[in-house]
């Protein structure tokens, strides 16, 4: 079983990988139906192309952003696949965390005290399915932008990465418990800095669906784009009018700010819990945080830096997903003393 919880997990850091892509070449909204079973069929024949595009032509994103653009049928088809494909592999998750669960739960072989949490992990699942379309359909409407609401996408993050946290950590309770160990605990340590991780992913979700990994200015170790934004410590440019909360989650240039700067509590937090796992076998634990969040910290200069380039904005949002597996597993170590 915990290989195939693990199995899940990967599946899940790789969605999340395909999903910045998605994000990345505005692709999310090209599919403007949802069909649970049938939608996993993409056309097959030029009429049912035809049809697909006409729909998406109806859309906000088509009328401001690409009908004027000239986009033609071709274009519209390597959109489509990317929405196709992240959609096809939220499918074969669904299956690959669905059907072995039923077989495990038909065999009697789910140890006492997991069929409650392997069935909140398939909920999640499926949540994340609804919150995905109801992602989608905010960008849908005639009222809306070219773009889907900044946050229902970062709902749609948190609740992939959250159930990401919770394959890992059961997934690791089983390993202990055919070790003959007790399941870990939560400790207030491993709380704060999976709290803190928390708040720095949501806001990262908030530069990405703002589209503010832009405003920070852009160029090869460019000091001008980062440590500051547009050659300034703190950004000008940010609208106060509606108060500070409203722009802190609706203003792109405080949300990056924001998100840029908490990173370093982040890092601050996750050295401290390095430091604590200093077992000869929770070295591996510390190794993997550390070089989980160096490398997140380093992926996300060179995204300001390359001006958002595709490949490194990608990688970012995957060692994301990374990061969250290791603290996980850091904070399982810490809960397993005692």
């Amino acid at each position: 079983m915990v290989r195939w919880l693990l199995t899940v997990a990967v599946l899940v850091v790789l969605i999340v990988a395909v999903g910045g892509i998605t994000r990345l070449t505005e692709s999310g909204l090209s599919i403007t139906q949802w069909k649970p079973l049938t939608g996993a069929i993409p056309p097959l024949t030029d009429a049912q192309w035809q049809a697909e595009f006409d729909r998406y032509k109806q859309i906000p994103q088509y009328l401001d952003v690409n009908g004027p653009a000239g986009m033609t049928l071709a274009q519209y088809k390597f959109i489509y696949f990317w929405e196709w494909f992240h959609r096809l592999l939220a499918r074969t998750i669904g299956l690959v965390f669905a059907l072995p669960l039923a077989w495990f739960w038909f065999k009697r072989t789910i140890p006492g005290g997991y069929k409650p949490r392997l069935l909140a992990l398939l909920a999640l699942g499926g949540l994340q399915g609804v919150v995905g379309w109801w992602m989608v359909s905010s960008g849908l409407s005639a009222e809306a932008l070219d773009r889907v609401s900044h946050f229902r996408l970062a709902a749609h993050l948190l609740v992939a990465l959250f159930t990401l946290g919770g394959l890992v950590w059961t997934a690791l309770d089983l390993k202990a418990m055919e070790r003959g160990e007790q399941r870990a605990r939560l400790t207030g340590f491993g709380a704060v800095a999976l709290g803190m991780l928390a708040l720095q992913l949501f806001m990262g979700a908030m530069v990405a669906g703002l589209r503010a990994g832009y405003v920070a200015g852009a160029g090869w170790w460019s000091w001008d784009a980062w440590p500051l934004m547009q050659g300034s410590f703190f950004p000008e440019g940010v609208e106060w009018a509606r108060g500070f909360f409203s722009s802190l989650v609706n203003d792109p240039y405080l949300t990056h700010f924001i998100h840029r700067w908490w990173a370093w509590a982040v890092v601050a937090v996750l050295v401290v819990m390095g430091r604590k796992l200093k077992a000869r076998h929770e070295r591996l634990v510390s190794v993997a945080v550390h070089c989980a969040f160096g490398t997140q910290v380093l992926l996300g200069i060179f995204t300001v830096w390359s001006g958002v380039t595709l490949w490194i904005a990608v990688a970012h949002q995957l060692c994301g997903a990374l990061l969250v597996a290791a603290t996980v597993w850091g904070a399982h170590a810490l809960g397993r003393r005692g």
